[in-house]
């Protein structure tokens, strides 16, 4: 069987051991005599699927009984716009500027609530997360909106703000589940499943119980938060198999020891490639390093036109997707969970060999 490495930003690569149990129950689950993908959502068993899905995330991530967990669909991106119909009273919201996914997330608000840029590092190209401290953060602002890992960019937030009383909203695609967090310090996070937690379609949301329940009148039934934590997110049908999928990714990660070992594999992988473009004069890191991400590593070539070439010869020796983002340019590593410690030493042979060729 064909596998390779795939550095994918997402849809990235699934756990291996994940893939096979999916394989193995694909046309009969539990003797059902059906695939998840034909189960009811009504029925016991997918019941017992998005249940079991939902105790695994609270546990693995020790949420706390006051946030509801919903599974949604739309992904993060619907949640720009959730976000402000949700949490609107003063009709005002601080945002933090590190990329492209802040950007959009603006963007989006700006059509509900007067939006408010508290902090950017547009300055250099997004390529460091700018200082927050409490004294920029509006008083009267109805939440505070971060990008908690900037997937095109490589910059990630290693400390979380301290907003105090403001709600922290938190888009987390690209890092959720990727080390242990505080979810108490939050007031929403929400991230598309498609880079640490499984397929594209579907999108989880974690949200404080006294933030549901207030939307704006012109909130849509489907946006709000209160429809789906009313109904156990079954308002209506929801993606039945991206939930199974999660369920399945959950357990892996369970095994594997939860969070805490997670973040130390993970670690260990980001350290493994940035000391080596650290101790490379042919490669180079853009990104400053109290900012560095572990999920998404650009590097580059300074000086030579040698990206394409770098990528097709990669791609011959089965290290898929390394083409940096049309915006950044060079090379970018995305090590999401799935990724093994081995993919990341076959990548850094690559590149040794590599510069041995064209230096």
């Amino acid at each position: 069987m064909k596998r390779v490495h795939n550095f994918s930003a997402g849809p990235s690569m699934l756990p291996l051991a994940v893939l096979e149990k999916a394989q193995a129950e694909l046309p009969n689950y539990k003797d059902s005599g059906m695939s998840v993908m034909e189960l009811s959502h009504r029925s016991g068993l997918f019941t017992e699927i998005i249940t079991d899905a939902e105790n695994l995330l609270r546990e693995l991530m020790n949420i706390p009984e006051n946030y509801k967990v919903l599974f949604v669909q739309g992904g993060a991106s619907q949640q720009f716009a959730a976000v402000p119909l949700n949490l609107k009273k003063n009709g005002k919201a601080d945002y933090v500027n590190t990329g492209s996914w802040s950007k959009k997330a603006m963007k989006e608000a700006k059509k509900f609530i007067e939006v408010k840029e508290i902090a950017s590092s547009e300055d250099e190209n997004f390529t460091y997360i700018p200082k927050i401290d409490a004294n920029m953060i509006s008083s009267d602002a109805d939440y505070v909106h971060i990008t908690t890992n900037n997937t095109i960019e490589g910059t990630a937030f290693r400390a979380i703000p301290d907003t105090g009383d403001v709600p922290l909203v938190a888009d987390m695609s690209s890092n959720i589940l990727s080390e242990e967090i505080d979810v108490s310090k939050f007031g929403v996070i929400y991230a598309g499943a498609q880079k640490n937690i499984g397929p594209a379609g579907l999108t989880v949301v974690i949200v404080r119980d006294d933030l549901i329940g207030d939307a704006s009148d012109v909130c849509p039934t489907m946006l709000e938060y209160q429809t789906h934590s009313e109904s156990g997110s079954l308002y209506n049908t929801p993606p039945t198999y991206g939930v199974y999928m999660a369920k399945l990714v959950f357990e892996w990660v369970k095994e594997l020891g939860g969070l805490k070992e997670i973040q130390a594999r993970n670690e260990k992988k980001a350290e493994l490639l940035y000391d080596y473009v650290e101790q490379s004069d042919f490669y180079a890191s853009p990104v400053q390093k109290e900012s560095r991400s572990i999920m998404n590593i650009p590097f580059i070539i300074p000086g030579r036109d040698l990206d394409s070439d770098f990528v097709k010869e990669a791609q011959a020796e089965g290290l898929e997707t390394l083409k940096g983002h049309r915006s950044v340019g060079g090379m970018r590593a995305s090590i999401y969970n799935a990724m093994p410690v081995e993919g990341v030493e076959d990548l850094i042979n690559f590149m040794q060999k590599f510069e041995k060729q064209h230096k």
